[in-house]
């Protein structure tokens, strides 16, 4: 498995990312993966790399590059509860300027990247998403259909809100198949918005899964963090392998 770091421009600047595949020139089915709100670390490098190691390449963009190269924000090594309100100080700001129009124009570079890369097989990828990670995924599904096969969204933040721009508004126009992990304890995705995800794609006929992971908390794939949850973090990397490997062509 080879892993490093590739230089992505966009109409906005450079965004740094990770990249990781198998060994060999692939082809490989491309997967895009959209980082929680911490940023790319080695944690994020770590979880590439096992996604990699099942025959996939693996994109991860620093989706702050406007704020600078990563780490844009200084992390301990263990992020506990005692930490938060410090780290969401500098992360705020920036995801603030973080609109759909600029988020949806950096998805089309980075799956332009992909689909341009010769270790990349033809045809639609595969997207995985975190926290913010999560509505990304559902935005790109929905602003690039015809660029998205597949795409997965875990403990994630705000997918069916109120507001007039939310993710699960977008629903209408996926050709994907979704599949989201809701974590039971999380304030930032309350059942009255699982429940609105949930009709919003049952009435849009879009092919996808969504389940609630009991006694998991926001985060809970993120094994830098407390809010980790090992079952529940195994169960995500099951039913993520099982959806790429029904929808990416090989």
């Amino acid at each position: 498995m080879l892993g490093t770091t590739v230089d992505v421009t966009t109409s906005d600047g450079v965004a740094d990312a990770y990249l990781a595949h198998p060994d060999g020139d692939g082809p490989f089915p491309a997967v895009l993966f959209y980082m929680d709100a911490f940023g790319l670390r080695p944690h994020l490098r770590k979880m590439a790399d096992r996604l990699a190691s099942e025959g996939y390449l693996v994109l991860v963009p620093n989706v702050f590059y406007r704020a600078g190269r990563a780490p844009v924000v200084e992390l301990p090594e263990f992020i506990d509860p005692a930490a938060r309100p410090g780290l969401f100080e500098q992360i705020m700001p920036m995801l603030r300027e973080l609109t759909p129009p600029r988020l949806m124009s950096d998805a089309q570079t980075y799956l332009r990247w992909l689909a341009d890369s010769p270790l990349t097989v033809d045809g639609p990828v595969g997207i995985t998403g975190y926290c913010m990670g999560a509505g990304l995924a559902l935005r790109t599904a929905g602003t690039y259909p015809d660029r998205v096969a597949a795409a997965a969204g875990f403990h994630g933040a705000h997918l069916a809100s109120e507001a007039d721009d939310s993710p699960h508004l977008l629903a209408g126009s996926v050709t994907a198949e979704l599949y989201f992990a809701h974590a039971d304890e999380d304030s930032a995705m309350p059942p009255e918005q699982v429940e609105r995800l949930e009709k919003a794609l049952s009435e849009a006929g879009v092919r996808h899964r969504c389940e609630v992971y009991a006694g998991a908390h926001h985060g809970y794939t993120q094994a830098d963090t407390a809010a980790y949850h090992a079952e529940a973090a195994e169960r995500h990397w099951t039913e993520l392998l099982a959806l790429f490997g029904r929808t990416l062509a090989r």
